[in-house]
């Protein structure tokens, strides 16, 4: 319960800065707008010419966008302005400000990991929601209670492993402070608003298993259309439960290498 009201707090003081700019709703209203606009106008275009694209046809592609505005909506809501605000560019691990951080009474993954929060953001969310609500009316199938379960599963399963590259590749700032390491995810994050599937071997294996973006959108689009394998799915569990291990044995790595700026 300390935890949930820490979190608490943590969102009511980020909206009550975020609110002192009023007119960024606006911006970010537009820029949401514009994100959801090209998305579904590219999935247009290629659908007029072809009816499906490895095997994905126009409702499950736009379930997967709506997955991937969803995972991009709550990594703007507090996964990476929390961990920006301490690997970021002039962010604590740069300034040299992160000795406060490491004196609070609180565990520090849990502190860099849900500090900051951009209200804003829940109007991207908003819009994922209402993409992924159009593809499962396309689709014209009822989703049965399992294939509801299923995609529960791996939509967390997918927020999850975003967590723990975005926590991995902030971790390693602390190892290297003159290198963005985020900047990696941000690239390659783009990819994953389409199947993967659809890429060369080498590249599909990457963003599958190395930096599984691929996996984070097209697993739970697969869970929703019904064409998720059971073995696919607990595989992608075991690999989350990985990633997280992982991504915490590097922060508590990095948190051992940092350089105390009064050191």
């Amino acid at each position: 319960m300390h935890y949930i009201k820490l979190i608490g707090l943590f969102f009511k003081t980020s909206t009550q800065a975020e609110m002192a700019y009023r007119y960024n709703f606006f911006i970010r209203l537009l820029n949401a707008a514009l994100n959801l606009a090209t998305g579904i106008l590219s999935l247009v275009v290629i659908f007029n010419q072809v009816e499906t694209i490895n095997g994905w046809d126009l409702p499950a592609t736009l379930a997967l966008l709506g997955v991937y505005l969803l995972l991009g909506a709550l990594r703007g809501l507090f996964i990476g302005p929390s961990l920006e605000s301490v690997a970021g560019m002039d962010g604590e691990v740069w300034k040299g400000t992160f000795d406060f951080t490491l004196l609070r009474p609180v565990d520090k993954q849990f502190l860099v990991s849900v500090r900051t929060w951009h209200a804003f953001a829940l109007v991207d969310l908003a819009l994922a929601l209402g993409v992924l609500g159009t593809a499962v009316g396309m689709m014209g199938t009822q989703i049965s209670l399992m294939g509801l379960l299923s995609f529960i599963t791996a939509l967390s399963a997918g927020v999850a492993l975003l967590y723990a590259a975005l926590l991995g590749f902030s971790a390693l700032v602390f190892l290297n402070p003159g290198f963005l390491f985020t900047w990696v995810i941000n690239d390659l994050f783009q990819l994953a608003r389409y199947p993967v599937g659809l890429y060369p071997g080498w590249l599909r294996l990457i963003l599958t298993w190395v930096i599984p973006v691929g996996l984070m959108t097209t697993i739970p689009a697969q869970a929703l259309t019904g064409t998720l394998s059971p073995l696919m799915l607990v595989l992608t569990l075991g690999f989350t439960l990985a990633a997280l291990l992982g991504s915490g044995w590097l922060f508590r790595l990095g948190l051992r290498k940092y350089a105390s700026a009064s050191s």
